[in-house]
C-alpha cells in the first residue's frame, strides 16, 4: 500500500527523480546500431550450393534434391537475400569466383551477368 501511495505521489508531481537516466536512455536509443544478424555456416553452404547449381532460378532450387530443408522458392529467396545482406563481401567473392570458373570452362560463350545482380 505504501508503494502505491509513492507511485501516485510521483505521478501527481510529474517530476523526474533521475533525469540523467532518461538522457542516457535517449542517447542510447538515438545511436544507430550495427546489424548483428548473421548466417550459420550450414546455411551459407546451402545457399552457395544452390546459387552455384542454379544461379538465381529459385524454382529449380526448390526442386533440387539437395534441398534437404524442403524450402519453397520464396523461402530460398529469403535465405539468399539474408546471405547477401549479412555477408556482402563473402557473397561478392563467391560470385567473382563463380564467374571466373564459368569463363575458364566456356571461354567462347557469353556469360549472363544479370543472373548474379544484387
Amino acid at each position: 500500500m505504501l508503494q502505491g501511495k509513492l507511485e501516485s505521489d510521483l505521478m501527481e508531481t510529474n517530476e523526474l527523480l533521475k533525469p540523467y537516466v532518461v538522457k542516457e536512455l535517449e542517447a542510447e536509443v538515438s545511436l544507430e546500431g550495427k546489424d548483428r544478424t548473421t548466417c550459420s555456416s550450414d546455411m551459407i553452404e546451402y545457399v552457395q550450393r544452390m546459387v552455384w547449381e542454379h544461379n538465381e532460378d529459385y524454382k529449380a532450387m526448390a526442386r533440387n534434391e539437395k534441398n534437404y530443408y524442403q524450402d519453397t522458392r520464396k523461402q530460398i529467396k529469403k535465405k539468399v537475400e539474408l546471405y547477401k545482406r549479412c555477408h556482402p563481401e563473402v557473397y561478392a567473392a563467391f560470385i567473382a569466383s563463380l564467374l571466373a570458373q564459368m569463363s575458364t570452362r566456356c571461354p567462347n560463350e557469353e556469360i549472363n551477368l544479370n543472373c548474379f545482380s544484387n
